[in-house]
């Protein structure tokens, strides 16, 4: 069992993210995790994941701050407990419309890249 506070793993740029995004993971490889990588990613104020599409689904619950996400053009909003589904090579965008950080919990399939 490994209980820690996500604050407990620095943060470090997320590869596919512009200035402002960072991400840590929480429980992945070196937990031995057997299906899945848990990331809490952080978007400071105005910070975006351009869009983007990979090979596998993800799914994300989003704690804090507000945003939306684009899907097929369409603008959706975010805030705290919304939850997105991302299908596999679906074309997915993060914006962070609010004055405090985004954070959101995202968990991945092992054996695809963590950060």
């Amino acid at each position: 069992m490994k209980v820690i506070r996500y604050t407990d793993v620095d943060p470090v740029e997320l590869k596919v993210a512009g200035p402002g995004v960072t991400g840590r993971v929480v429980i992945g490889k070196a937990d031995d995790d057997v299906n899945f990588c848990m990331r809490v990613i952080e978007l400071e104020p105005g910070a975006q994941i351009p869009p983007h599409a990979h090979p596998w689904e993800h799914q994300q619950f989003y704690h804090a701050g507000t945003g939306y996400v684009v899907r097929d053009g369409e603008k959706l909003p975010l805030g705290p407990g919304s939850v997105v589904y991302v299908a596999p090579d679906e074309v997915h965008h993060v914006v962070n419309t609010g004055d405090t950080p985004m954070v959101l919990v995202c968990l991945i399939p092992k054996g695809v890249p963590e950060i």
